[in-house]
């Protein structure tokens, strides 16, 4: 079965893994470079505490289980388990947020100042937190590497730089992935093409309105081993990578950052960001890199994954790929490859089909 993957993001290179994976044809298109768009500039967090309602809970509660059998098939050493401190709410908020992820059974503790200085003795520690045992951080770009090297000794091919211009579809059916340099014949496509999803889709008649929704990643000097913890404060998100870094999104809350636009000068923005990461600190950190990166966000900010169009065309878009991509490439591979799907993983993905734009 010949498999076009459109898109080298995190969801593309996982995506082929597990197609390449179940005995597919796999040729992976990638307008840019591998990991080259959001993959690129993404926090990483792993997390199943940020979510919009019961059912986005449960998916994202799955994908973190799909990032432990990833690591597992893959071998992959681009996910850490460092768990999570959380005192982005206080007050009531604080307690609300703790009585809803506990009525779900999501794994957490509250601690008091004394436990989290314990835990983290760098930080100012706040009133109370909450900690989640179970959270990750992953680099996106190193995963999708791997994942892309393992599809290739699997079979897969990938073409970089070249961009999609259109789909021959006959009779209802994809036939063929037409691209600048010609057409790639195909059983089915796999579109993981992030914010460019939109207009590929549209060109096959499906209808997927996404939003615009830019974000800034932002990057510190070297620092010496200070934080164990993925930390989310009421105004700054931050973790510190194996480099020694501090990896900090340049809105606070970015998880759920809605504007259309970022007005402010990049460097304007970073150096925000390292004042509140040096508060925190306690120590004055400068900023290195700063990156811009547009986030696949469909309409009701939540993730679209199934098949559309005519025969042979699935996709898959969302934000938050640093938690779903796993699961949402076992999903794919599953219904691409025809292997079906349980009743239970049915009906954890039903919210989430395309096809809730156009009914």
């Amino acid at each position: 079965m010949k498999i076009v993957v459109v898109g080298a993001g995190i969801i593309g290179a996982l995506t082929a893994f597990r197609l390449a994976e179940g005995g597919a044809e796999v040729t992976v298109v990638e307008a840019g470079q591998p990991a080259g768009a959001a993959a690129g500039a993404s926090f990483g967090w792993i997390n199943a505490s940020f979510y919009a309602d019961a059912d986005h809970f449960n998916l994202r509660r799955a994908g973190i289980e799909a990032h432990r059998r990833l690591t597992r098939d893959l071998e992959t050493d681009a996910v850490a388990w460092p768990g999570c401190l959380c005192w982005e709410q206080e007050g009531a908020a604080f307690d609300a947020q703790r009585a809803a992820l506990e009525a779900f059974g999501y794994s957490l503790r509250e601690v008091d100042r004394s436990a989290f200085t314990e835990m983290e003795p760098a930080i100012a520690a706040p009133h109370r937190a909450l900690h989640f045992r179970d959270e990750g951080a992953v680099d996106l770009a190193r995963l999708a590497d791997q994942a892309l090297r393992a599809s290739a000794a699997r079979g897969a091919r990938l073409i970089t730089g070249i961009s999609i211009t259109g789909f021959d579809v006959r009779h209802g059916r994809l036939k063929a992935v037409q691209t600048q340099q010609g057409a790639l014949l195909a059983d089915g496509c796999v579109i993981a093409a992030g914010v460019a999803t939109q207009s590929l889709v549209k060109s096959v008649g499906v209808d997927l309105p996404m939003l615009h929704r830019p974000g800034l990643i932002v990057e510190s000097e070297v620092l010496p081993p200070v934080l164990r913890h993925i930390l989310v404060s009421p105004g700054q998100e931050l973790r510190q990578l194996p480099n020694g870094r501090v990896l900090a999104p340049a809105a606070a809350s970015h998880q759920g950052d809605a504007r259309e636009h970022v007005a402010e000068a990049p460097d304007v923005l970073a150096d925000r960001t390292m004042a509140r990461v040096s508060a925190l600190l306690n120590r004055s950190v400068r900023w290195e890199r700063v990156t811009r990166a547009a986030r696949p966000v469909p309409q009701d900010g939540l993730p679209v994954i199934g098949p559309c169009g005519p025969d042979g065309f699935y996709v898959t878009t969302m934000h938050s790929g640093a938690t779903l991509a796993p699961l949402a490439a076992e999903l794919a591979a599953a219904e691409v490859l025809d292997r079906g799907l349980s009743n239970e993983l049915s009906a954890l993905l039903a919210p989430y089909r395309p096809q809730r734009f156009t009914a």
